[in-house]
């Protein structure tokens, strides 16, 4: 379909592109920005007053599907991925059965090219049934769609199985995704400190963090390994990633929208909207993120988006299950992040378009060079924004199967700002307020 989407404000975070004008699109391709010419639509968006916007990558959002339907369905989360304005994003492989070989991989990433609301790129299990003993055939995998391996949320307890993994992703030049954690040190329910001391939670030190993290840095400079660091959480952590990167080693970090905005006290009475991985750390490690992802020192902003049932929530703090729905408010997030820090609006986008590209890489294939971006001749997803709107979340109107999360508004008392109007993917509407 021939779109027109008329007299937006174009802004791509990668280029500087920031002007008023036309988007011209046709055959899933960027035809013109700024003067559309001769161009005849068969479609016309008025964008007059609204941001034009790449489509939002998301680096980091559990589907639940296969083995978790009850809990979200593909279906639900790419809707509500589109109704986010996320077009592409990257799931763990923490599924049921675990995402370790190429045939699951496949028929998920089938399933999702069948619904055309967002792009699936799947991570790869590092080591079969993520269990920490057997690395599984990346290559194959690789081959099947994944655009790196992880352990989701289970820690490699062999130190030389980790070594093997990292030597192994070295020699082909494959990312490895881990969250840095300790495995004994990591087994508690909310972060160390006074909050969780007073409710008498058992505490996750940042210890916990930094520790993984010295361990990983070792190996990566032995093996000349790259590292994608997930949801980096304490000052301390931030610190040790500046200095990594400093000495040169192959290493990206992102960050949740929980831990950039949130913080132990807002637990306040054992409610278990709060109870998300990894803890909820002190304001001043949420002050570090914060800077840190300012200066480039973590390099994208992720929604951590894990739908959990009722069940799994309605329950006291220690036994809910930890996770909360966020595709829907990455968006909104990123620019108050962006707004609190006296950041321009670019910066806010690029949190969340231009700079998890440049984590994801190569792995992108031939999507790489325009994903993220408005450039002429690239892919056509795009995001069309009201950054003058605002809203408060209301999880009954959510589309995500989870309705749980720590922003809604009889729990945070805050508005957001910015609503997505549409979203397109390849150029076909995927999503559109009105309807």
């Amino acid at each position: 379909m021939k779109i027109l989407i008329k007299n937006g404000r174009l802004i791509d975070p990668a280029s500087g592109l920031d002007q008023v004008g036309d988007l011209a699109i046709a055959a899933g391709r960027i035809v013109a920005i700024g003067d559309a010419g001769n161009f005849e639509p068969e479609r016309t968006i008025d964008a007059t007053g609204l941001v034009v916007a790449p489509g939002l990558v998301d680096l980091a959002a559990r589907l639940r599907e296969p083995g978790h339907e009850h809990e979200g369905m593909l279906e639900t989360e790419l809707e509500a991925a589109a109704a986010g304005g996320v077009t592409s994003l990257v799931c763990p492989p923490d599924t049921d059965p675990t995402l370790d070989e190429p045939g699951l991989v496949e028929m998920l990433k089938l399933r999702a090219r069948k619904l055309s609301r967002c792009r699936l790129f799947p991570l790869g299990a590092l080591t079969k049934n993520l269990e920490g003993e057997a690395l599984t055939e990346m290559a194959e995998l690789t081959e099947a769609g994944c655009v790196g391996f992880s352990q989701a949320e289970v820690p490699v307890q062999d130190t030389l199985v980790l070594v093997r993994a990292l030597q192994y992703a070295a020699t082909y030049d494959y990312t490895v995704w881990l969250r840095p954690q300790d495995a004994w040190l990591g087994k508690g329910v909310a972060a160390s400190g006074a909050v969780a001391t007073r409710l008498g939670l058992s505490g996750v030190p940042v210890m916990a963090e930094t520790v993984a993290l010295h361990t990983l840095f070792e190996l990566m400079r032995a093996t000349g390994a790259r590292v994608h660091l997930c949801r980096i959480s304490s000052a301390a952590g931030v610190e040790m990633v500046r200095a990594a990167k400093k000495e040169g080693l192959k290493v990206s970090a992102d960050v949740s929208i929980n831990s950039l905005h949130l913080t132990d006290v807002d637990i306040g009475y054992f409610n278990p909207a709060m109870r998300v991985t990894p803890p909820l750390r002190q304001g001043r490690d949420r002050d570090a993120l914060r800077a840190g992802l300012a200066d480039g020192t973590i390099d994208a902003l992720v929604s951590d988006h894990m739908p959990v049932g009722a069940d799994e929530k309605n329950v006291p703090f220690a036994e809910a299950t930890p996770g909360a729905t966020g595709l829907e408010l990455l968006l909104s997030l990123a620019l108050r992040w962006a707004a609190d820090e006296k950041l321009p609006l670019s910066r806010g986008l690029a949190a969340i378009t231009s700079e998890p590209v440049r984590v994801l890489g190569a792995a992108l294939g031939s999507l790489g060079n325009s994903a993220g971006r408005l450039v002429a001749g690239g892919v056509a997803d795009v995001c069309v924004f009201d950054a003058d709107a605002s809203w408060s979340v209301r999880p009954e109107l959510l589309r995500s199967q989870g309705k749980h999360t720590p922003f809604a508004f009889e729990i945070s008392g805050f508005e957001l700002p910015a609503r997505v109007r549409y979203t397109l993917v390849a150029g076909q509407l995927a999503y559109t307020a009105d309807e």
